[in-house]
């Protein structure tokens, strides 16, 4: 693996899931009545802990990095602001805007390689991969303790398994990237990205109010047609591709026009707003993957 691409694999992967680990915990947290204020405590130092991490990968895309190389639309959406504004006026949490605020006005200058971007790269994911791997080792025990009814959450036990899946897949990115060794397998990269758009469109037609019809029925059907897609595994690749894609495009839009209607007050659904944004962010994520899916080695 180049410089270039050490460089480039790094911050994209930071500015994309440092954020998604953040909010992972953040709806841990709001998940959890005050009786478990010491695990409340806990996840909100995992919130601080990936806010730090992020605004790192921040600073260094600002003053080495041209914005060509940012998946700006997996790193927020033209509503991420305006969502993290909305929950935090309805469930009274303090979600720091600071943050997507730097990064709707993130300034890139020319691409810049030198030993010092590589060396505070580097130093950046070391410091991550540990916090990533208490977090996991964190939700594992949440999970545990869920399915022994030691713990009451009103996050299903599937969506916490998810938050875990989507932690160690983080992990196993960055650790590959730091070893110089990251490669893509675009098939078993597809398997995994289409379950995690199969769940969330299971946990949307869960989370929608009964008097949505229309929208649970087309919830359901897009959980359907990724259980028929990722059954495809003895097709070809490009056969696997062409249905993710299509797919996964329309999906999108129906998260959009449901984030959209969040923020307009038209959805009846105990969906948290930010939670809206968070799956598009994923979906958008999905995408660029499968436009760019031709097998790389670096």
């Amino acid at each position: 693996m180049n410089y270039n691409n050490y460089i480039t694999l790094s911050l994209n992967t930071h500015l994309f899931f440092d954020r998604i680990m953040k909010e992972h915990a953040f709806f841990l947290d709001i998940s959890l009545s005050d009786k478990y204020n010491d695990l409340k405590k806990i996840l909100k130092q995992f919130q601080d802990a990936f806010d730090k991490i992020l605004i790192k990968a921040i600073n260094l895309s600002k003053n080495n990095y041209t914005k060509n190389y940012l998946n700006m639309d997996s790193i927020i959406t033209n509503n991420t602001l305006k969502i993290e504004e909305l929950t935090n006026k309805l469930l009274g949490t303090n979600i720091n805007t600071n943050i997507t605020l730097e990064e709707e006005h993130m300034m890139t200058s020319n691409f810049e390689v030198n030993n010092q971007i590589v060396n505070d790269i580097n130093n950046l994911n070391q410091e991550t991969l540990p916090v990533i791997g208490n977090f996991i080792n964190l939700k594992n025990d949440i999970l545990n303790k869920v399915l022994t009814c030691k713990i009451y959450t009103n996050n299903y036990p599937l969506l916490i398994k998810h938050l875990i899946e989507e932690a160690k897949i983080y992990y196993d990115i960055l650790f590959r990237i730091n070893q110089r060794q990251f490669e893509i397998n675009s098939y078993n990269s597809q398997l995994f990205w289409n379950n995690i758009m199969k769940e969330h469109a299971e946990f949307i037609r869960g989370l929608l109010d009964p008097s949505e019809k229309q929208l649970i029925l087309t919830a359901d059907k897009f959980a359907e047609e990724y259980q028929i897609i990722n059954r495809m595994k003895n097709s070809n690749l490009a056969n696997l591709t062409s249905a993710s894609l299509k797919e996964t495009t329309n999906f999108k839009d129906f998260k959009t026009k449901c984030e959209e209607a969040i923020l307009n007050c038209q959805l009846k659904s105990i969906i948290v707003p930010l939670l809206s944004d968070h799956i598009l962010r994923e979906a958008n994520y999905y995408l660029n993957l499968l436009n760019n899916i031709a097998p790389m080695k670096l």
